[in-house]
């Protein structure tokens, strides 16, 4: 018998960012990246899991197929970002993110994270696996919510 079909999908994708070199000009366009997408993202139903590595951004994308597709043709024309790929696109039955748009970031607080996903090395030669960006990606929303005193999610 045959699985049911839904209109229920992720994206995960990586891409280069074409951003300042600057610090302060570079967590302004981060701001504006944030914002942005964050406002599009609750006006089409989508939770997303940016994570940023160096010059590099790897992302996991939920909401409805069509939903998805247009913001993925958004970000793919983004000047902000080049060389986009797509790693995965898949249907799922349910959502994992809780977010319209949350960030993750290299910092002291993640640093034990992104090391044992040793993301880095895989974005440089372009070759990241799907499953090493999501599992990042869930594992960086769940310590935000642990330190938030959030121990599990109802989704």
């Amino acid at each position: 018998m045959r699985a049911k079909r839904t209109s229920l999908v992720h994206l995960i994708y990586f891409s280069r960012l074409n951003l300042s070199s600057d610090p302060q000009l570079r967590v302004n366009q981060l701001g504006d990246i944030t914002r942005q997408a964050q406002k599009k993202n609750e006006f089409s139903v989508i939770t997303s899991f940016l994570i940023i590595e160096q010059n590099f951004a790897a992302q996991v994308i939920e909401g409805e197929r069509m939903s998805i597709h247009e913001t993925f043709n958004r970000i793919a024309e983004d000047q902000r970002h080049r060389d986009v790929q797509i790693c995965e696109w898949r249907e799922i039955t349910k959502r994992e993110f809780v977010h319209s748009f949350k960030t993750g970031l290299r910092s002291t607080a993640t640093e034990t994270l992104f090391n044992k996903a040793n993301l880095l090395p895989t974005l440089q030669r372009g070759t990241p696996k799907a499953s090493t960006i999501h599992a990042l990606a869930v594992s960086l929303q769940s310590d935000a919510m642990s330190k938030q005193g959030i121990d599990h999610l109802f989704i």
